[in-house]
């Protein structure tokens, strides 16, 4: 009888060892292929409101084909062993091989194919997948985490990379949130080539892709970290781009965003940011805000669309900063079709929905008759626009500098009235603007009282701002009571109907006015 054949132990054991080795071996060969995922989330104390494993196999997903094909490739941070070095060699460090996921995420997402493991799902997968992190990333626990798990070298990596528009959109809108944050900003900063290859963005054809550069760009510029942004856009041939960018685009959003960057380079207060001034303006950077300034204005008295009022304003911004810019301001202060276009601004009948803009407006206005106070005489003349000006009141009853922007301009324009020179008439037009809008002038003055105390602790309420406000109210009793002095000789025909005066207003503007000389003082 056959004995009945058993099996030995060593010998499975043998086998089973040779299995394993040959799966090490197989599993060092796609590694070598491909770049690995990120270090696992166990590695770093922190908490989210989204599971991290999710995270980290969200940034697994959008690493590129061609980002590593050997060891002897550049990194997924696009050098040698510059930056952060080599993604394969950091994650294989840490131990986080491709299907140690399985285990992490308890089976949630266990089990997937290991080529999306490794991101090689197709284009409309891999922007789902990074759409869901670029929302992510607006959250600074969840924007941490990322950086901490390698986002970036794997972002990099697609931006070198990838021939898909749509891609790098979302890759620079990913690094744009990522860049809200302070220690994200620092991990941008310091991954070597990265802010070059952001910068490199503005050459691209596609509008969504200027737009995210020139956003996240700005971002740069007006961080903490601002310095080296500054310097990656200070050559001139980057400059003409971005001037480019905004002379030729029809995109609203687009053209927010390049002036938005022209304004942040503006505000930059970093030395290189000297530099670039002067550049841009070499590069025609007046002419063409005044003309873009043309351009909106002429939009807005023709059909009021709501989406180009943010283009408005971040014009105006940047005309309002170079303004007040130390040997640039003159051909700003100087130039009479720019004073034209803020003026007609100012005598908007609906300002409501351009109510930021108006405000920068009269900062602008203020800083311009500073410079060339001469425009002073003509402007009196323009009731329309005093009467504009006493509309924007309301409009900045939170922005006390653009409050005391006002008062100066007030101040300037009524000291060169002549209420005793002028015909009646002519007389009777100021009061009727006054007393027209004596319960705007009236709720400033009480609003001012009660915050005087901000004010002062802000320094804000500098001797040269109480004296515009003082002198002001001073021109507004002596117009008033020339007035009342001389009304009874008015042919009542003149006067009638829409073009008479509240005598009961301008009774009480002139008490109003009175009592805050006297505060003032």
């Amino acid at each position: 009888m056959a004995l009945e054949s058993k099996s030995n132990p060593l010998e499975e054991h043998q086998d089973e060892d040779d299995y394993v080795e040959e799966e090490t071996r197989h599993d060092e060969d796609e590694l070598a292929r491909n770049p690995s995922a990120p270090p696992d989330y166990e590695f770093f104390e922190i908490t989210t409101t989204v599971d991290p494993s999710y995270i980290i196999s969200l940034i697994r997903k959008l690493i590129p084909i061609d980002s590593v094909t050997s060891r002897d490739s550049r990194g997924v941070n696009g050098s040698d062993d510059g930056g952060r070095g080599d993604t394969n060699q950091m994650v294989e460090e840490s131990g986080n091989e491709c299907e140690k996921m399985d285990i992490v995420n308890d089976g949630s997402r266990g089990g997937e194919d290991k080529d999306t493991c490794r991101g090689l799902a197709g284009d409309e997968i891999w922007e789902e997948y990074g759409c869901v992190l670029w929302d992510l990333a607006a959250s600074r626990t969840h924007a941490e985490l990322m950086v901490q798990n390698l986002v970036l070298e794997v972002l990099m990596a697609n931006l070198t990379v990838s021939q898909s528009a749509r891609v790098t959109e979302i890759c620079l809108g990913i690094i744009g949130n990522l860049a809200c944050h302070e220690a994200p900003m620092k991990h941008i900063v310091s991954a070597n080539g990265l802010i070059s290859t952001i910068v490199d963005q503005l050459f691209s054809d596609d509008t969504q892709c200027l737009a995210e550069a020139c956003r996240l760009l700005t971002l740069g510029l007006q961080g903490n970290e601002c310095y080296p942004w500054a310097e990656a856009v200070q050559s001139e041939h980057i400059l003409c781009r971005i001037i480019w960018i905004a002379e030729n685009t029809l995109h609203p959003q687009l053209l927010e965003k390049s002036v938005g960057l022209m304004l942040a380079i503006l505000e930059s207060q970093q030395e290189a940011s000297c530099t670039i001034v002067a550049s841009l303006m070499k590069l025609g950077l007046p002419r063409l805000l005044i003309n873009l300034l043309d351009f909106e204005m002429s939009r807005l008295t023709e059909e009021r669309v709501p989406e180009r009022y943010s283009v408005l304003d971040v014009i105006l911004r940047a005309i309002e900063a170079l303004s007040i810019l130390d040997g640039h301001s003159q051909e700003i202060c100087s130039n009479k079709k720019l004073l034209q276009l803020v003026c007609d601004l100012i005598k908007l009948p609906d300002k409501a929905e351009v109510a930021s803009s108006c405000v920068t407006v009269v900062v602008l206005i203020a800083n311009i008759l500073s410079d060339m106070p001469n425009l002073a005489s003509e402007m009196s003349q323009d009731l329309p626009f005093l009467q504009g000006l006493l509309e924007v009141f309301p409009l900045a009853s939170d922005d006390v500098e653009a409050r005391s922007a006002l008062w100066s301009i007030i101040a300037r324009l009524l000291v060169r009235v002549r209420e005793n020179d002028m015909s009646l008439l002519s007389l009777h037009q100021y009061v009727l603007v006054l007393a027209r809008k004596s319960e705007i002038i009236e709720d400033d003055l009480l609003n001012r009282q009660s915050d005087n105390s901000c004010e002062v602790t802000k320094d804000l309420t500098s001797s040269s701002s109480k004296s515009n406000r003082s002198t002001a109210l001073t021109r507004i009793v002596s117009i008033l009571n020339q007035w009342t002095a001389s009304k009874d000789r008015l042919s009542g025909g003149d006067v009638a109907g829409e073009h008479s005066v509240d005598e009961l207003n301008v009774g009480r503007l002139l008490d109003c006015c009175r009592k805050h000389i006297d505060f003032t003082e």
